[in-house]
Protein backbone atom coordinates (compact mmCIF):
# COMPACT_ATOMS: atom_id res chain seq x y z
CA UNK A 1 0.00 0.00 0.00
CA UNK A 2 2.94 2.37 0.64
CA UNK A 3 4.55 2.05 -2.53
CA UNK A 4 1.18 2.54 -3.90
CA UNK A 5 0.52 5.64 -2.36
CA UNK A 6 4.13 6.82 -3.66
CA UNK A 7 3.05 5.96 -6.69
CA UNK A 8 0.01 7.97 -6.91
CA UNK A 9 1.22 11.02 -5.22
CA UNK A 10 4.39 10.77 -8.02
CA UNK A 11 7.01 9.93 -5.58
CA UNK A 12 7.86 7.16 -7.49
CA UNK A 13 8.44 6.92 -11.68
CA UNK A 14 6.38 4.57 -13.37
CA UNK A 15 9.15 1.97 -15.33
CA UNK A 16 6.89 1.21 -18.44
CA UNK A 17 6.44 5.00 -19.21
CA UNK A 18 9.99 5.28 -19.03
CA UNK A 19 10.60 2.41 -21.60
CA UNK A 20 8.25 3.41 -23.72
CA UNK A 21 9.71 6.87 -24.10
CA UNK A 22 13.25 6.42 -24.57
CA UNK A 23 12.38 3.45 -27.49
CA UNK A 24 10.35 6.21 -29.13
CA UNK A 25 12.99 8.46 -28.75
CA UNK A 26 15.35 5.97 -30.41
CA UNK A 27 12.94 6.05 -33.54
CA UNK A 28 13.54 9.60 -34.55
CA UNK A 29 14.79 10.05 -38.19
CA UNK A 30 18.30 12.09 -38.47
CA UNK A 31 16.12 15.32 -39.79
CA UNK A 32 14.33 15.43 -36.44
CA UNK A 33 17.57 15.16 -34.69
CA UNK A 34 19.50 17.65 -36.42
CA UNK A 35 16.35 20.34 -36.04
CA UNK A 36 15.45 19.42 -32.30
CA UNK A 37 18.99 20.22 -31.78
CA UNK A 38 19.13 23.34 -34.19
CA UNK A 39 16.20 24.38 -31.98
CA UNK A 40 18.50 24.14 -28.63
CA UNK A 41 21.09 25.81 -29.80
CA UNK A 42 18.70 28.73 -30.92
CA UNK A 43 17.34 28.69 -27.70
CA UNK A 44 21.02 28.55 -26.50
CA UNK A 45 22.09 32.08 -27.77
CA UNK A 46 18.49 33.72 -26.80
CA UNK A 47 17.19 33.06 -23.29
CA UNK A 48 19.80 30.41 -21.49
CA UNK A 49 22.48 31.74 -19.36
CA UNK A 50 24.99 31.10 -21.78
CA UNK A 51 27.92 31.73 -19.15
CA UNK A 52 26.08 28.83 -16.68
CA UNK A 53 25.70 26.44 -19.60
CA UNK A 54 29.28 26.93 -19.98
CA UNK A 55 30.15 25.94 -16.79
CA UNK A 56 28.26 23.16 -16.04
CA UNK A 57 29.48 21.58 -19.73
CA UNK A 58 33.08 22.17 -18.17
CA UNK A 59 32.40 20.45 -14.65
CA UNK A 60 31.05 17.10 -16.65
CA UNK A 61 33.89 17.26 -18.88
CA UNK A 62 37.40 18.14 -17.85
CA UNK A 63 39.05 17.26 -21.16
CA UNK A 64 40.20 20.41 -22.45
CA UNK A 65 42.77 19.31 -25.18
CA UNK A 66 43.47 16.10 -27.62
CA UNK A 67 43.52 12.85 -25.68
CA UNK A 68 43.92 9.56 -26.58
CA UNK A 69 40.62 7.33 -26.59
CA UNK A 70 43.05 4.15 -26.05
CA UNK A 71 42.36 0.35 -27.32
CA UNK A 72 39.16 -0.21 -26.12
CA UNK A 73 36.40 2.28 -27.32
CA UNK A 74 33.65 0.99 -29.20
CA UNK A 75 31.89 3.01 -32.31
CA UNK A 76 28.46 3.59 -31.26
CA UNK A 77 26.93 1.74 -33.89
CA UNK A 78 28.04 -0.97 -32.26
CA UNK A 79 26.55 -0.57 -28.55
CA UNK A 80 23.82 -2.81 -27.78
CA UNK A 81 21.31 -3.17 -25.33
CA UNK A 82 22.25 -6.37 -25.14
CA UNK A 83 25.63 -6.16 -24.23
CA UNK A 84 24.86 -2.93 -21.67
CA UNK A 85 22.67 -2.47 -19.03
CA UNK A 86 19.11 -1.33 -20.24
CA UNK A 87 18.50 2.08 -18.50
CA UNK A 88 22.44 3.32 -19.05
CA UNK A 89 22.03 2.29 -23.02
CA UNK A 90 19.22 4.15 -23.45
CA UNK A 91 20.14 7.26 -21.58
CA UNK A 92 23.40 7.47 -22.75
CA UNK A 93 21.82 6.37 -26.62
CA UNK A 94 19.28 9.03 -26.18
CA UNK A 95 22.17 11.58 -26.82
CA UNK A 96 25.08 9.91 -28.19
CA UNK A 97 22.65 9.45 -31.84
CA UNK A 98 23.10 12.78 -32.14
CA UNK A 99 26.50 12.18 -33.33
CA UNK A 100 28.62 10.34 -36.18
CA UNK A 101 27.38 6.70 -35.51
CA UNK A 102 31.13 5.78 -36.50
CA UNK A 103 32.34 7.97 -33.69
CA UNK A 104 34.16 6.00 -30.90
CA UNK A 105 33.67 6.29 -27.08
CA UNK A 106 34.76 4.64 -23.97
CA UNK A 107 31.70 3.66 -21.99
CA UNK A 108 32.13 2.41 -17.71
CA UNK A 109 28.34 1.88 -16.72
CA UNK A 110 27.11 0.96 -13.27
CA UNK A 111 28.51 2.63 -9.98
CA UNK A 112 31.97 3.79 -10.55
CA UNK A 113 33.77 5.33 -8.06
CA UNK A 114 37.45 5.63 -9.49
CA UNK A 115 38.71 7.32 -12.56
CA UNK A 116 39.23 5.20 -15.50
CA UNK A 117 42.83 5.75 -17.52
CA UNK A 118 41.11 7.20 -20.95
CA UNK A 119 38.58 9.75 -21.43
CA UNK A 120 34.98 7.74 -20.43
CA UNK A 121 31.80 8.39 -20.20
CA UNK A 122 30.37 7.22 -16.29
CA UNK A 123 27.27 7.45 -14.37
CA UNK A 124 29.36 8.56 -11.01
CA UNK A 125 32.78 9.66 -10.49
CA UNK A 126 34.89 10.41 -7.73
CA UNK A 127 34.68 14.27 -6.55
CA UNK A 128 38.65 14.41 -6.64
CA UNK A 129 41.29 13.67 -9.41
CA UNK A 130 38.61 12.80 -12.04
CA UNK A 131 39.99 14.32 -15.12
CA UNK A 132 38.92 11.18 -17.53
CA UNK A 133 35.40 10.88 -15.67
CA UNK A 134 33.13 12.32 -18.30
CA UNK A 135 29.45 12.54 -17.06
CA UNK A 136 26.36 12.10 -18.14
CA UNK A 137 22.89 12.06 -16.66
CA UNK A 138 22.64 8.14 -17.03
CA UNK A 139 20.06 5.72 -15.00
CA UNK A 140 18.21 8.87 -14.49
CA UNK A 141 14.62 7.00 -14.08
CA UNK A 142 16.03 6.08 -10.47
CA UNK A 143 17.98 8.43 -9.67
CA UNK A 144 16.70 11.77 -10.92
CA UNK A 145 13.39 12.44 -9.05
CA UNK A 146 12.10 15.64 -7.35
CA UNK A 147 8.96 15.59 -5.73
CA UNK A 148 6.55 18.45 -4.44
CA UNK A 149 6.29 18.65 -0.40
CA UNK A 150 3.25 20.76 0.98
CA UNK A 151 4.63 19.91 4.35
CA UNK A 152 5.69 22.67 6.29
CA UNK A 153 9.30 21.95 8.00
CA UNK A 154 8.02 23.15 11.43
CA UNK A 155 4.53 20.68 11.16
CA UNK A 156 7.01 17.52 11.34
CA UNK A 157 8.73 15.22 13.59
CA UNK A 158 11.94 16.49 15.55
CA UNK A 159 13.84 12.73 14.04
CA UNK A 160 16.04 11.86 11.62
CA UNK A 161 14.83 9.17 9.40
CA UNK A 162 16.66 6.81 7.09
CA UNK A 163 16.19 3.17 5.90
CA UNK A 164 18.05 1.96 3.07
CA UNK A 165 20.20 -1.68 2.14
CA UNK A 166 23.19 -2.66 3.51
CA UNK A 167 25.66 -5.08 2.95
CA UNK A 168 29.66 -5.44 4.06
CA UNK A 169 30.67 -3.27 0.88
CA UNK A 170 28.69 -0.18 2.68
CA UNK A 171 31.12 0.32 5.69
CA UNK A 172 29.62 3.89 6.14
CA UNK A 173 25.67 2.23 6.60
CA UNK A 174 26.96 -0.27 9.03
CA UNK A 175 28.93 1.85 11.14
CA UNK A 176 26.02 4.23 11.44
CA UNK A 177 23.51 1.74 12.51
CA UNK A 178 25.97 0.20 14.76
CA UNK A 179 26.17 3.96 16.44
CA UNK A 180 22.83 4.96 16.41
CA UNK A 181 20.38 2.54 15.81
CA UNK A 182 18.87 2.81 19.46
CA UNK A 183 19.22 6.73 19.25
CA UNK A 184 15.51 8.19 20.41
CA UNK A 185 16.51 10.96 17.95
CA UNK A 186 16.46 8.78 15.03
CA UNK A 187 14.02 6.12 12.87
CA UNK A 188 16.33 4.10 11.44
CA UNK A 189 17.18 0.30 9.49
CA UNK A 190 17.90 -1.78 6.66
CA UNK A 191 15.46 -3.56 4.90
CA UNK A 192 17.55 -6.23 2.89
CA UNK A 193 18.67 -9.62 4.87
CA UNK A 194 22.41 -8.07 6.74
CA UNK A 195 23.86 -10.70 9.19
CA UNK A 196 21.63 -11.47 12.25
CA UNK A 197 19.14 -8.74 11.14
CA UNK A 198 19.10 -6.89 14.21
CA UNK A 199 18.52 -3.59 12.54
CA UNK A 200 15.80 -4.29 10.19
CA UNK A 201 12.57 -2.47 9.62
CA UNK A 202 9.84 -2.48 7.14
CA UNK A 203 9.76 -0.11 4.20
CA UNK A 204 9.35 3.40 5.01
CA UNK A 205 7.54 5.24 1.63
CA UNK A 206 8.57 8.31 0.99
CA UNK A 207 4.73 9.93 1.81
CA UNK A 208 5.85 8.78 5.25
CA UNK A 209 9.67 9.89 5.51
CA UNK A 210 8.77 13.45 4.81
CA UNK A 211 6.78 13.59 8.10
CA UNK A 212 9.98 14.14 9.34
CA UNK A 213 12.59 17.27 9.66
CA UNK A 214 15.63 15.30 9.26
CA UNK A 215 16.35 12.66 5.94
CA UNK A 216 19.65 10.68 6.21
CA UNK A 217 21.20 10.62 2.98
CA UNK A 218 23.83 7.83 2.87
CA UNK A 219 26.13 7.30 0.04
CA UNK A 220 26.28 3.60 -0.67
CA UNK A 221 27.81 2.42 -3.66
CA UNK A 222 28.83 5.61 -4.79
CA UNK A 223 26.36 8.58 -4.12
CA UNK A 224 23.48 8.66 -2.09
CA UNK A 225 20.48 7.88 -4.13
CA UNK A 226 17.52 10.08 -1.80
CA UNK A 227 20.10 12.88 -1.97
CA UNK A 228 17.78 14.83 -5.22
CA UNK A 229 14.33 14.52 -3.66
CA UNK A 230 15.44 14.95 -0.31
CA UNK A 231 16.35 18.34 -1.44
CA UNK A 232 13.41 19.43 -3.59
CA UNK A 233 11.46 18.75 -0.29
CA UNK A 234 10.87 20.41 3.01
CA UNK A 235 13.13 18.24 5.01
CA UNK A 236 16.78 18.66 5.87
CA UNK A 237 19.20 16.39 3.76
CA UNK A 238 21.19 15.13 6.80
CA UNK A 239 25.10 13.28 5.34
CA UNK A 240 28.69 13.50 5.43
CA UNK A 241 30.56 14.72 2.72
CA UNK A 242 29.74 13.41 -0.17
CA UNK A 243 32.89 11.74 -1.82
CA UNK A 244 31.29 10.79 -5.39
CA UNK A 245 29.23 12.57 -7.78
CA UNK A 246 26.47 12.16 -10.66
CA UNK A 247 25.07 14.42 -12.92
CA UNK A 248 23.06 16.48 -9.97
CA UNK A 249 27.35 17.93 -8.94
CA UNK A 250 27.27 16.25 -5.27
CA UNK A 251 30.83 18.04 -5.80
CA UNK A 252 29.63 21.93 -5.47
CA UNK A 253 27.36 21.57 -2.28
CA UNK A 254 28.31 23.05 0.66
CA UNK A 255 27.25 21.94 4.00
CA UNK A 256 25.22 24.17 6.23
CA UNK A 257 24.17 25.66 3.16
CA UNK A 258 22.59 23.08 1.35
CA UNK A 259 22.54 20.18 3.70
CA UNK A 260 23.09 19.78 7.16
CA UNK A 261 26.81 18.29 7.16
CA UNK A 262 27.21 15.89 10.07
CA UNK A 263 31.36 14.54 10.94
CA UNK A 264 32.76 11.31 9.27
CA UNK A 265 32.71 9.92 12.73
CA UNK A 266 29.16 10.58 13.03
CA UNK A 267 29.69 12.10 16.78
CA UNK A 268 27.79 15.25 16.01
CA UNK A 269 24.24 14.01 15.03
CA UNK A 270 22.50 14.56 17.81
CA UNK A 271 23.80 18.52 18.13
CA UNK A 272 22.68 18.93 14.53
CA UNK A 273 19.48 17.43 14.80
CA UNK A 274 18.61 19.31 18.25
CA UNK A 275 19.97 22.64 16.75
CA UNK A 276 17.86 22.80 13.52
CA UNK A 277 14.60 21.30 15.38
CA UNK A 278 15.15 24.36 17.74
CA UNK A 279 16.61 27.08 14.88
CA UNK A 280 13.62 26.75 12.31
CA UNK A 281 14.86 30.03 10.70
CA UNK A 282 17.98 28.60 10.03
CA UNK A 283 16.45 25.47 8.53
CA UNK A 284 14.37 26.96 6.19
CA UNK A 285 16.81 28.88 4.67
CA UNK A 286 19.36 25.75 3.83
CA UNK A 287 15.61 24.21 2.75
CA UNK A 288 15.41 27.13 0.40
CA UNK A 289 19.09 26.94 -0.89
CA UNK A 290 18.08 22.97 -1.83
CA UNK A 291 15.17 24.01 -3.17
CA UNK A 292 16.67 26.44 -5.46
CA UNK A 293 19.81 24.63 -6.49
CA UNK A 294 17.55 21.73 -7.83
CA UNK A 295 15.75 24.00 -10.18
CA UNK A 296 18.54 24.00 -12.45
CA UNK A 297 18.21 20.65 -13.67
CA UNK A 298 14.18 20.85 -13.93
CA UNK A 299 14.29 22.48 -17.44
CA UNK A 300 14.26 19.13 -19.97
CA UNK A 301 15.74 21.07 -23.11
CA UNK A 302 18.35 23.08 -21.30
CA UNK A 303 19.69 19.76 -19.75
CA UNK A 304 19.47 18.41 -23.26
CA UNK A 305 21.28 21.31 -24.85
CA UNK A 306 24.14 20.59 -22.01
CA UNK A 307 24.18 16.74 -22.57
CA UNK A 308 24.93 17.49 -26.02
CA UNK A 309 27.69 20.00 -25.54
CA UNK A 310 29.60 17.42 -23.12
CA UNK A 311 29.24 15.21 -25.64
CA UNK A 312 30.32 17.19 -29.08
CA UNK A 313 33.54 18.95 -26.31
CA UNK A 314 33.96 14.91 -25.68
CA UNK A 315 34.48 14.03 -29.19
CA UNK A 316 36.16 17.46 -30.60
CA UNK A 317 38.93 16.63 -27.88
CA UNK A 318 39.45 13.15 -28.69
CA UNK A 319 40.16 13.79 -32.84
CA UNK A 320 36.36 13.25 -34.26
CA UNK A 321 34.12 14.25 -36.33
CA UNK A 322 31.17 16.08 -34.83
CA UNK A 323 27.84 15.61 -37.05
Amino acid sequence: MDKLIDLLLGYKKIKIFYYLNTNLNLLRPEWCLRWYKKQLETKFTSDYDTFLIRERVSYYNKIDKNTDLGTNSVDIQKLSRKDYRGTYYFDSMEYLQFFNKNNSVNVLFGDVIHTPNTPTLVKSRPIENNTNSIILNLDKHRHFLFIKDKRKFSDKKDKLIGIGMVNDQKALRVRFLEMHFNNPLCDIGHTNDFRNNQWKIDFVSIHKQLQYKFILCWEGNDVATNLKYVMSSNSLAICTKPIYETWFMEGTLIGGVHYVEIKDDFSDLNEKIEYYSKNIEASEKIIANANAYVKQFQNKKREDLISLLVLEKYFTNTGQMVK
